[in-house]
């Protein structure tokens, strides 16, 4: 019988319910206005039988259980290649639930156990009050007396994704890609279709369901290949659940055909597993596995509605990052600039400039510790030693000392994760620092890469670090990673996948302990632009390069894109205006800057006043916005950004104001039609940037649009605040 719990229904489930004479068990749990509710049984594992907010949680006839686990010798329950149908999973059968709140926060664990491998198996769920989000981990504790090898854990898996009455056939899967220099491409598409799951008529074949649409990442670069981010959208309710995967290493996420009806769908959430990721674990008796955290959202406001929703609850498991707060306004002299090349001669102009303009920290990017005298240092790195030949006439200490005399703070690049192969670093470790695999080093691209697990290697980078802020007060790194370890290391492993995850959580714990030493200092997450842009990395670090993207004419799909993945006051987009650039297309790169998180760089130095007082408005209206864009939300007036669309639209709305930045690089005689809500229309659409150029034309459209009219061919953008009567 159809179920629908309100709020304080609701919260009476959080006592246990159960049938006697089926041996059915009911949990609901609300937190805030987020309501899970859970069915159990004594011939089924736990099932999350409805989700949303307070009106609209109803209970559902989904099957899929909380966890899934394969275990060596135990397999799968029913043959296939998803991470479906475990035979641990299967077998798993409540024990007990316990629940706990404090202030703004609500606790949740579900504890299960399989009576054939003696695990016991506990699933946490952690939610703000005031967010319809949540966050799950998985623990897997061996109870049993005999050893256990794990092949996959499931961080947390679900059915449930429609309500009685409602259809999956309704549902849309938004999916990403992460290619370098083409990054945060997302694409909507539904869900039963040629490209994703076939409907075989699984009634009449009597068969379960077997396939699967997913999106696996590999290695350490996490968001180079497949996002860890989905949403399923129901496209005639608006009910959309979004999810991400917390990790900085491999991971899979995929979306399953089960059976019929409100049961025909499931979502398996995983870090590492042996399939995709050569990762298995052995835990002898006592011994215990921890899966990597995973998040849901939910709205009953589509696409937009679920990204809104895990937008503020990657900020609520943020809360206590506190030296960004300020949003910090960088230049830096890499893209477009310098390019790993910089010297005294160089730097000091455009450290003149940049502080002219309104920066508030210059970093000097890669090449200030290079002194290797060859045509290329990419295989000398890892001692991070300023250069003696590059600074002459008082070495880098002068440059520091022009940056702060000029006012501004100051930042330095470092890679600190590898050692080049021709560095001295390369000889003074010990093999064990380093990631290994069948009694080797591991090398790509003329780069060895320090395992963190390893003191020695910890103890390297705490003495580089410790050095350069002791030497120059550093202000502010930016941590990049441009290569990427492959599979692992079987070094002290039981799997190259296990070592993998052992070293990335040992990274993580590293860069937190920098932290805590140095609660002042900024740090940026850097990897080839953003090819490790994972929210594990994103819950620590406080400013994330959105591209290393240097066509300024294909950045405005990357940076609309972004907010998907990233926090708009963490995005850095940026900006690289030049001399040889026309006031329009200055402006178009400034925009894309604006966008989110002003990143800038560009010879600012060698620019005529006209140009140099259009990048100076720009960085005093970041400066003015940057607040609101660090409680803003993100929406798409035109739709997702399309990598070859002409125009691109985005939205950011914060409390109090709502900004739109449109991009359009097509024909003279173009008409963007955007869609801010029913309330907006063209006369409310107030120009901020650039304000000394021509206004493009605005006028309401059909069906509550506003249309744009640039008025000129090729590359123009413009910054609109909405301002109502």
């Amino acid at each position: 019988m159809e179920t629908m719990y309100d709020g304080p229904a609701a919260r009476a489930l959080t006592d246990n319910t159960s049938d006697p004479l089926s041996g059915i068990r009911h949990i609901g749990w609300a937190a805030g206005s987020l309501v899970l509710l859970f069915k159990a049984s004594k011939d089924h594992p736990v099932v999350l039988s409805g989700l949303g907010g307070a009106e609209d949680a109803h209970v559902t006839g989904a099957t899929q259980p909380i966890v899934e686990v394969i275990a060596t010798g135990d397999g799968r329950a029913r043959t296939t290649t998803r991470l479906t149908n475990t035979g641990v999973g299967s077998r798993l059968r409540y024990l007990e639930h316990s629940m706990h709140n404090e202030p703004g926060e609500e606790l949740l664990a579900i504890v299960q156990a399989d009576a054939v491998t003696g695990l016991r198996v506990t699933t946490t769920f952690i939610a703000s009050t005031d967010v319809r989000a949540v966050r799950v981990v998985t623990t897997v504790h061996n109870d049993g007396g005999h050893p256990v090898v794990l092949e996959a854990v499931s961080s947390f898996a679900f059915g449930a994704v429609v309500n009685p009455g409602e259809s999956t056939k309704d549902l849309l899967v938004h999916s990403g890609t992460g290619e370098q220099l083409a990054e945060n491409r997302w694409t909507a598409r539904p869900l039963w279709s040629q490209t994703a799951l076939a409907d075989f008529n699984a009634a009449f074949t009597k068969q379960p369901g077997r396939g699967s649409f997913e999106a696996v990442s590999t290695s350490t670069w996490t968001t180079g290949r497949a996002l860890p981010t989905g949403v399923l959208e129901n496209s005639a309710t608006g009910r959309s659940i979004a999810w991400q995967i917390e990790h900085n290493g491999g991971w899979r996420w995929e979306v399953d055909n089960v059976r019929e009806g409100e049961d025909s769908v499931a979502v398996i959430l995983l870090g590492p597993e042996d399939l995709d990721h050569h990762w298995s674990e052995e835990l002898n008796p006592g011994d215990s596995f921890t899966s990597v955290p995973v998040s849901l959202a939910v709205s009953t406001d589509g696409f937009e509605g679920a990204i809104a929703e895990l937008t503020r609850h990657r900020r609520w498991l943020r809360r206590n990052r506190d030296a960004d707060r300020g949003s910090l306004l960088v230049y830096n002299d890499f893209m477009n600039t310098l390019r790993g090349n910089p010297t005294t001669e160089r730097l000091l102009p455009l450290i003149s400039a940049a502080a002219a303009a309104g920066a508030e920290c210059f970093c000097i990017d890669a090449g200030w510790h290079d002194d290797s005298g060859l045509a290329d240092w990419w295989p000398t790195v890892g001692e991070w030693i300023p250069s003696v030949n590059r600074f002459p006439d008082g070495g880098l200490a002068r440059v520091i000392t022009a940056i702060r005399d000029a006012g501004m703070k100051v930042g330095l690049w470092l890679e600190p994760e590898v050692i080049g192969v021709q560095s001295p670093i390369a000889t003074t470790l010990p093999d064990a620092a380093f990631l290994q695999r069948h009694g080797r080093r591991v090398v790509e691209h003329e780069r060895h890469f320090l395992d963190l697990r390893h003191p020695a290697a910890r103890g390297h980078l705490d003495a580089a670090f410790d050095r350069l802020v002791e030497a120059f007060d550093v202000d502010f790194f930016k941590l990049d990673y441009n290569v990427n370890v492959g599979p692992g290391t079987d070094y002290e492993a039981f799997s190259v996948g296990a070592g993998l995850l052992g070293h990335n959580r040992a990274h993580l714990a590293w860069v937190a302990g920098l932290q805590r030493k140095y609660p002042r200092v900024i740090f940026e997450n850097c990897g080839s632009g953003a090819m490790r842009a994972d929210f594990a990395m994103m819950e620590l670090f406080d400013l994330q390069s959105t591209s290393d993207q240097e066509d300024f004419v294909l950045y405005p799909a990357i940076a609309a894109g972004a907010p998907v993945q990233i926090l708009p006051e963490q995005a850095g987009n940026w900006a690289y205006p030049q001399p040889t650039m026309s006031q329009e297309e200055i402006a178009y790169t400034m925009v894309s800057g604006l966008s989110a998180r002003l990143y800038v760089s560009g010879f600012l130095d060698k620019m005529e006043d006209e140009q140099f007082a259009l990048v100076r408005d720009a960085l005093t209206l970041s400066k003015s916005i940057r607040d609101d864009i660090a409680m803003s939300v993100p929406a798409w007036p035109m739709s997702l950004p399309d990598w070859y669309a002409d125009s691109i639209a985005l939205a950011l709305r914060a409390p109090d104001r709502t900004f739109v930045y449109v991009w359009h690089r097509g024909a003279e005689d173009a008409e963007l039609s955007l869609h801010l809500g029913a309330d907006v229309r063209a006369r409310h659409l107030v120009e901020q940037h650039p304000r000394t150029l021509a206004p493009w034309t605005a006028a309401d459209g059909p069906d509550n649009s506003v249309i744009l009219r640039p008025g000129q061919a090729g590359m123009t953008a413009r910054v609109y605040e909405i301002i109502q009567d």
